[in-house]
């Protein structure tokens, strides 16, 4: 083969793969039960503004609202032209599930133009279920599905193999969280990609959790981790990347929009304090579309400037810990208190089309706001930082800068040492300020919507090595 052959060979490689990159977010069925074509429309329409091209439906065996939610779904899909998958939930629901239904849904839906295919396959995924990897050998034969589950628990080198091998067409890592006090790294990630087949890698902005019904009460790092995990998946290019989720409120990782009836979680959860309400997570998904297009494309076109910014309210010393440990002893994890994992910081990170300056304020006082990471094209691109606010409270105020001009500023909620219930919420706030072209400003942090429904989280869903 001549150098000018291996170059075309190259080049259709190279497209292929970009061409095939996408992005999903996991959406939890079971907290959309009772969900109108209207609320999908609207998730859904959110979805595509942060250019996100397909919700994996993650469906817990023998939830009776699951079929009409499916229906729904597709049918508001359908419309959008929006895309789905099934992500077959087997730790949730009643037990796990049976290959005969899971045929029959393949069977329903596959051939729906809303069903997002690979190679002109329909695209399945898991949550575990390893204990059955092997009724996938008689549910392919059925169906002739590109199956990536998560089975995280075995690692990527067992889950490839699980089932006697030849099973699994890529595979998906639920491994989105750092361990411990530290930051995020790919080693996880890298032992996948070692596998030379497709891998579809998680990014998650946080997790806390402290639901008492089902005996989970514990914190991952997030801090800087929504930043760093996209600036890892440009690095490493995986397949397909799945965003750690839309809905699971439980776990404090949503980047959807709160459903009001998903406090009531916080009561049938057994939740210690409700650490989901005015806690918005919406301007997470502001940097999604120059996030996701630098992943698909290599590089992406920056429009409109602005700053996202997360934050605790409470610092970690003021009150109780109500027992949150940083880690998980359920996997075997060595535990830490959740002040040494999480730090005492406001986070931010900001889209520019050149350099700014950044400033925040805690009750007036500034905090010597810097970037820790700057735009990586001749000063264009995503800047990010973080400033430890010590022992300031108050209102916060972020802002950029430019030249004596004011290009974006969120005034959030302030940093509080008085806690509810005297438990510190380990959740976070975050708010935006975008900067449309006209110079207008727009402002996303919403108010908590009035609509809607989580009636189970926390079921399994935790992160495995």
């Amino acid at each position: 083969m001549n150098f000018f052959s291996i170059a075309l060979l190259g080049l259709f490689l190279w497209a292929n793969q970009a061409l095939s990159a996408a992005v999903f977010a996991h959406f939890i069925v079971g907290n959309a039960w009772n969900y109108t074509i209207s609320d999908w429309t609207d998730d859904m329409t959110l979805a595509q503004e942060a250019h996100i091209d397909a919700f994996a439906l993650n469906m817990g065996y023998g939830d009776s609202s699951t079929a009409t939610q499916a229906v729904l779904a597709f049918e508001a899909a359908n419309k959008l032209n929006f895309k789905l998958f099934f992500s077959f939930d087997y730790e949730g629901g009643t037990g796990p599930w049976p290959s005969s239904d899971i045929i029959t849904y393949l069977q329903k839906y596959s051939t729906n133009s809303a069903h997002y295919k690979y190679n002109n396959r329909p695209f399945v995924s898991t949550f575990e279920g390893t204990g059955y990897a092997s009724d996938w050998k008689s549910i392919k034969s059925e169906i002739d599905c590109f199956f990536v589950p998560d089975w995280s628990s075995l690692g990527a080198e067992g889950a490839y193999q699980a089932g006697g091998g030849g099973i699994v067409d890529g595979l998906f890592s639920w491994g989105a969280w750092p361990s411990g006090p530290n930051n995020m790294d790919n080693s996880t990630d890298l032992t996948y990609l070692n596998l030379d087949i497709p891998y579809m890698m998680p990014a998650s902005p946080w997790f806390y959790t402290n639901l008492a019904s089902y005996s989970k009460n514990w914190l991952w790092r997030g801090d800087s981790l929504w930043h760093d995990r996209w600036e890892q998946i440009w690095d490493l290019q995986p397949e397909w990347v799945e965003i750690l989720t839309w809905n699971d409120y439980g776990e404090s990782h949503y980047i959807g929009p709160i459903r009001e009836d998903a406090l009531s979680l916080m009561t049938t959860g057994g939740a210690p304090l409700n650490y989901i309400e005015n806690m918005p997570h919406d301007g997470w998904r502001d940097l999604l579309p120059f996030a996701i297009d630098t992943y698909v494309r290599g590089n992406a076109t920056l429009g409109d400037e602005g700053v996202v910014t997360w934050y605790r309210p409470n610092p970690s010393e003021a009150c109780g810990t109500g027992g949150t440990t940083g880690n998980t002893a359920s996997e075997g994890q060595t535990l830490y208190p959740p002040a040494e994992v999480a730090q005492n910081k406001i986070f931010y990170s900001a889209m520019l089309h050149s350099h700014a300056n950044v400033t925040v304020t805690v009750g007036g006082q500034s905090l010597g706001a810097t970037w820790d990471r700057h735009g990586r094209n001749s000063g264009a691109g995503l800047y990010h930082g973080g400033v430890e606010y010590g022992s300031a409270t108050g209102k916060v105020v972020v802002s950029i800068t430019r030249d004596g001009e004011t290009l974006a500023s969120v005034a959030g909620e302030s940093i509080n040492a008085t806690c509810a219930s005297d438990l510190s919420n380990w959740n976070a706030w975050v708010g935006s300020s975008i900067t449309k072209k006209t110079n207008s400003r727009r402002d996303t942090t919403p108010p908590v919507k009035s609509r809607h429904a989580h009636r189970h989280v926390g079921r399994g869903h935790n992160r495995f090595h």
